[in-house]
């Protein structure tokens, strides 16, 4: 019986074309709304790989801007805060309601 062997730094495990999944509909969609929101084209090519149409939607995904208010802790956490400090017969700290973070550390010392 003859063996063969493969070099490991030759053989790519994505080129195997029997894993390549096709992109989902809505990947399909949002990367539309992506080149059409950045005016650019969406290539061709990308419409039989899901990956590569990952990695496109990353590349040409543009994070909004922070808003000022992107830093606050959202309505459910204070919520729950004032929540913990009703039966706790606590009070918030100020400081609390102005960082997201600050808010989830208390939340967590005071459960």
């Amino acid at each position: 019986m003859r063996t063969t062997s493969i070099d490991p730094a030759t053989r790519s495990f994505s080129s195997n074309d029997y894993h390549v999944l096709p992109p989902t509909e809505k990947q399909i969609r949002f990367a539309q709304s992506l080149a059409s929101r950045n005016r650019e084209v969406l290539p061709a090519e990308l419409a039989s790989d899901r990956r590569r149409l990952s990695r496109w939607i990353e590349a040409h995904y543009k994070q909004p801007d922070r808003s000022p208010f992107s830093s606050y802790p959202s309505s459910k956490q204070v919520a729950f805060a004032e929540r913990i400090a009703r039966i706790k017969r606590r009070d918030v700290p100020r400081e609390c309601f102005r960082d997201k973070m600050l808010m989830s550390k208390w939340i967590d010392s005071n459960r």
